[in-house]
């Protein structure tokens, strides 16, 4: 082969590394969970706020964040539009703290992104053996204790 001839096939050196087929793996995931979501009108990040919300209601934007790893100059933004899409109320807790609960129409948001999130979930999960997820799940949260 001339040294200006592309190669008759790629070799991927990164195949083996953990952290590239994460993100590989995460991309993928992400793309089908934003298409599952699509239907419902929120983003991954909108849904997974108003299930945080739901589960503990009156937690605080601050919470928020910190459990989703989302910095407090992006949480601003993403409560405000939830806000002005009524799908979400502030009440106050004290001094500046603000406590979040769902609307009613939050309420009804969230159970459509529940449902579609699991069906996303179970497309995934359906690629192995439950002694396996559970592994991988392990095995992934092991990873963030330690990032």
């Amino acid at each position: 082969m001339a040294r200006n001839e592309p190669p008759a096939a790629l070799h991927d050196p990164l195949d083996a590394l953990l952290g590239y087929q994460l993100r590989r793996a995460s991309s993928v995931m992400m793309a089908d969970l934003a298409a599952t979501l699509r239907e419902t009108g929120l983003r991954p990040v909108e849904a997974s706020i108003l299930l945080v919300i739901e589960s503990s209601p009156g937690c605080t934007q601050s919470d928020v964040g910190r459990l989703l790893a989302i910095k407090r100059a992006n949480m601003v933004p993403l409560i405000a539009g939830l806000f002005r899409r009524d799908l979400i109320y502030r009440a106050p807790v004290d001094g500046r703290s603000q406590a979040l609960f769902l609307s009613p129409a939050g309420e009804a948001m969230a159970k459509d992104a529940r449902k579609a999130i699991n069906t996303h979930e179970q497309r995934f999960q359906d690629l192995f053996d439950e002694t396996k997820v559970a592994a991988l799940l392990d095995g992934l949260r092991l990873i963030r204790k330690h990032g």
